[in-house]
């Protein structure tokens, strides 16, 4: 397991140097790779996982492609709880766990500190963040207006290329199409998944890059919400109706279930975490 909860053994791992552990600060005098090292991996690192100077500049393209899928890995295990709230990561230990060396996994760890899923403790790496009551009613102050203006803008794009519909239309279609089928996953990750791009795909319909940078921002922390609450299947039934008045090219009326769906899905939320009635 990549994260330790408070152990004086986990505190001892995870004493960094970046987040979760930084070269040089691992556990039991463990050995950075370099040249001369032996037991290398695929990627061209060494022992410890590390580059060469020479060899890291080098491999800057594939080390950014690695940081990427490594920061999409790290991002599903907190959306779906593999990752639990306030886990402390452990930069080695999330490195073996994906079968990759730190450099990326670092630069995953960084940038999800960004997104606001993880936080970074003093002198000690970086943990899942827990969403208090505050963090989730902020949230949703902010989602609510940019997920309506998605929504009014999609169906805008969809009324304005008539009779030609959007390439975008059959790929909410399709997110559409997986939530509903993702409903049965008694684990739920498929669900949460499905639920995301449905609203992503939202956002690309609208063809505004601004506002898909924004929510963007977003992304990682409502993946986290919404792992962290159930769908009810009123909800469900909402995602439908939003598409069909996208599709339709009713911005008003897509606008409006859009607002409810935010709305209820800010109910849903409070009396899951927060017990309210």
């Amino acid at each position: 397991m990549a994260y330790v909860t408070g152990s004086s053994a986990g505190r001892e791992r995870a004493r960094p140097g970046g987040p979760g552990g930084g070269p040089g600060h691992g556990s039991g005098g463990e050995r950075q790779g370099g040249p001369g090292n032996g037991g290398g991996r695929a990627d061209g690192t060494g022992s410890g996982g590390e580059r060469p100077d020479g060899a890291e500049r080098a491999g800057a393209p594939e080390r950014t492609s690695l940081s990427v899928r490594a920061r999409d890995a790290i991002r599903q295990r907190i959306a779906d709880r593999t990752y639990p709230q306030g886990a402390r990561l452990v930069e080695r230990e999330v490195a073996e766990e994906l079968r990759m060396s730190r450099v990326p996994v670092r630069e995953a760890l960084r940038a999800l500190v960004g997104e606001g899923l993880l936080e970074l403790l003093p002198h000690s790496g970086v943990r899942v963040r827990r969403l208090d009551r505050a963090d989730v009613e902020h949230l949703y102050e902010v989602w609510e207006p940019l997920a309506v203006q998605a929504s009014r803008l999609a169906a805008r794009r969809v009324a304005r290329s008539a009779p030609v519909e959007p390439p975008g239309v059959t790929a909410l279609r399709a997110s559409l199409d997986r939530a509903e089928q993702a409903a049965s996953d008694p684990e739920g990750a498929r669900e949460v998944a499905a639920h995301t791009a449905f609203h992503e795909d939202i956002v690309a319909l609208s063809g505004n890059p601004m506002l898909a940078r924004t929510m963007e921002r977003l992304g990682g922390q409502l993946r986290l919400l919404f792992g962290m609450r159930e769908e009810p299947e009123h909800m469900r039934a909402q995602h439908a109706v939003m598409f069909r008045y996208i599709a339709l090219g009713d911005e008003d009326s897509a606008a409006a279930s859009t607002l409810l769906h935010v709305r209820d899905s800010r109910t849903v939320a409070l009396r899951s975490l927060f017990d309210d009635a």
